[in-house]
């Protein structure tokens, strides 16, 4: 066989290899995607704590908060004389030339699994007066907890600061400069029981309702608490009530936002396993949540969910002429006739893509949707941020 005539075969060969391949890629892909719990909530007690205090940054090229600015010149007269060298009694005017010098605000955020004593962790510093922190070095900080009047100390801050942008370099990072002086334990069991808390997006009666579901079907016959049988005065043995839940039914949703879980007896002394096992469940089918509409205005952006409806309504935007009602033809530059013979409502994405499609500005797609939010015919909630 000739070399041209096996190289055109291989060739046909390899892509028809490369053209099954891709179909079978295509193939592999889930028709409907699925979401486990850790996606849509997390475990009550799992939170962040926040730690704050005042410090002051030296070793500035003479952008700190300079001699009118009183509390820096406090501040700095304080550190003096609890490293023993005091001014006296009304002498904070020798200070007035300490140009180098700047009152911050620091802060440090412990995450939600928590650090033990000795961990150190990054610290964010911001200025107050100064111009800028370039080349600053903070000075020894306490940092207290986030109660008001409570002078408890969690942390100490101290180091050289990393201008986040140069651009702004009034705000900078100690990476690792602040050092734990007390256990952060986030406790997440309470009397045998654990609270999953749902995300903002995904808070819902319905949702709280199939993930409590969800948890009791997949631990049935696996009781929280030992049963015993309740006899009664006057009833008879074979009308005797079991006390406590029913078999397998550990999880009840408290609202849409809260589903406590009891932890079953296997588990009561493997808290954290557990909470590896529900928190990793897939609900198969996706969480109902309310329809929505955020709008971004600053940026333009717009992002619609899926099930988001718009009722009938004409609407007259400038040029452009919108109709869901079927009742009215084309009478303007643009004109939109949006899925006029279905009985159900028409989708807000239907008509948003049909407007991007003749390249109407985001601002005028943004005062659509706002008009038909005020008309009631905008099935779903707008959000404005």
């Amino acid at each position: 066989m000739p070399a041209l005539a096996r190289d055109k075969r291989s060739t046909k060969m390899v892509c028809r290899r490369i053209g099954i391949c891709i179909l079978l890629a295509l193939c592999a892909v889930p028709a409907q995607a699925q979401t486990r719990l850790k996606d849509i909530c997390r475990v009550k007690g799992q939170e962040e704590n926040t730690l704050h205090g005042l410090g002051l940054v030296v070793g500035l090229k003479g952008t700190g908060d300079g001699a009118n600015f009183l509390p820096t010149l406090r501040g700095l007269a304080e550190a003096l004389q609890q490293m023993g060298n005091p001014l006296g009694e009304g002498k904070i005017a020798e200070l007035k030339d300490a140009k180098n010098v700047a009152l911050v605000l620091v802060t440090a955020t412990v995450g939600p699994a928590g650090n033990l004593q000795g961990d150190k962790i990054d610290c964010s510093v911001s200025a107050i007066a100064a111009k800028s922190l370039a080349g600053g070095r903070l000075f020894l900080t306490p940092l207290v907890g986030p109660q008001a009047g409570s002078d408890r100390v969690y942390a100490f801050a101290e180091g050289p600061i990393t201008l986040d942008d140069p651009k702004i370099p009034t705000t900078g990072t100690i990476h690792r400069g602040c050092r734990l002086e007390e256990d952060f334990r986030n406790v997440f069991v309470k009397n045998h029981t654990i609270t999953l808390v749902l995300n903002e997006d995904h808070a819902d009666f319905g949702v709280a309702h199939e993930v409590a579901e969800l948890i009791n079907s997949t631990y049935q016959g696996i009781a929280s608490q030992p049963r015993r049988l309740v006899q009664r005065p006057g009833v008879r043995q074979a009308a005797a009530e079991w006390s406590g839940e029913g078999e397998g039914d550990i999880a009840r949703a408290i609202n849409q936002l809260y589903i406590e879980v009891q932890l079953p007896q296997p588990y009561r002394t493997r808290p954290t396993e557990f909470v590896a096992e529900i928190m990793g469940l897939v609900l198969i089918t996706p969480p109902q949540t309310e329809a929505r509409v955020v709008i971004r205005e600053r940026q333009g952006s717009i992002v619609i969910g899926g099930d988001v409806e718009i009722g009938p309504v004409l609407v007259t935007h400038k040029n452009v002429v919108i109709d869901t009602t079927g009742g009215a033809g084309p009478g303007s530059d643009t004109w939109f006739a949006i899925d006029p013979g279905q009985r159900g409502a028409s989708k807000l994405s239907a008509l948003v893509a049909a407007l991007n499609a003749v390249k109407v500005p985001p601002a005028d797609i943004i005062d659509i949707i706002k008009a038909l939010e005020r008309n009631g015919k905008l099935h779903g909630h707008l959000i404005i941020e």
